[in-house]
């Protein structure tokens, strides 16, 4: 079965742009209708029930953010565009949404549709778009909520629940308050970036750890960190400076 797309971008050249690219190098995808505005969109979304809604999010009149905020139900997913770097992405990277940045890259359309192919059995779309509305209410460095993408699908939780991640080869375990743990497909290397304002150091090559959690401090066998949870986790020469001056914070 094609995937249903539908396009809501209020530059003409950039929504023809789209469309002719998914014709081109999309298989399995169906562009059903393209629209200018929040208005429009809204009525292409509730007569043709799209699978997916490649969304601009910077538009004349209002944001796509705008328009999801409207939608009744929400039963597709979405792939944000976007001219820039912005607050707003790492909501949407919290969120483990995608967006592109314009000009449109070929290659990261194509893997963003393929990963929306891969995944549409999970149903997770309408809570991933609540999850990044909520975040979006926030203000900047102070989002509540992480989207997990896991082989079995998506868990969404508060972002003060993780304890810590440990890094397990091209994968990241995710250990939490409750016990849990929860293994994702990512490198280490991605959430230290995402984390890093929400007092998160990634203290050794293996682990980020939640610097709320740390119970304390031990200088013996090089130094380690005792967390919350029991675990002894080593802190690395290289940032160990850091680390005490933000525990002294």
């Amino acid at each position: 079965m094609k995937l249903k797309i539908a396009i809501v971008e209020d530059e003409k050249n950039s929504r023809e742009g789209l469309k002719n690219l998914i014709m081109e190098f999309c298989p399995n995808t169906e562009v059903i209708g393209m629209a200018s505005n929040i208005d429009e969109g809204l009525s292409l979304i509730r007569d043709k029930k799209p699978d997916l809604v490649l969304l601009d999010i910077e538009m004349q009149s209002a944001t796509g953010f705008d328009l999801l905020e409207k939608v009744p139900e929400i039963h597709f997913d979405v792939i944000f565009t976007t001219a820039y770097e912005q607050y707003a992405i790492k909501a949407i990277k919290f969120s483990a949404m995608d967006y592109l940045l314009k000009p449109i890259d070929v290659k990261e359309l194509i893997q963003a549709i393929e990963r929306v192919q891969n995944k549409r059995m999970a149903g997770s779309a309408s809570q991933q778009v609540r999850t990044l509305l909520e975040n979006l209410r926030q203000e900047p460095n102070k989002i509540n909520k992480i989207t997990l993408s896991t082989s079995d699908g998506m868990v969404f939780l508060p972002v003060n629940e993780i304890i810590r991640c440990e890094a397990q080869g091209a994968y990241t375990q995710f250990n939490l308050k409750n016990g849990k743990k929860i293994l994702v497909s990512k490198n280490l290397k991605e959430y230290e970036l995402l984390l890093h304002d929400y007092k998160f150091l990634r203290v050794h090559n293996s682990h980020l750890i939640n610097l709320t959690e740390v119970s304390r401090y031990v200088k013996a066998d090089g130094g380690y960190a005792v967390m919350n949870d029991g675990t002894n986790i080593p802190i690395s020469n290289t940032r160990k400076d850091e680390f005490l001056e933000l525990m002294k914070h």
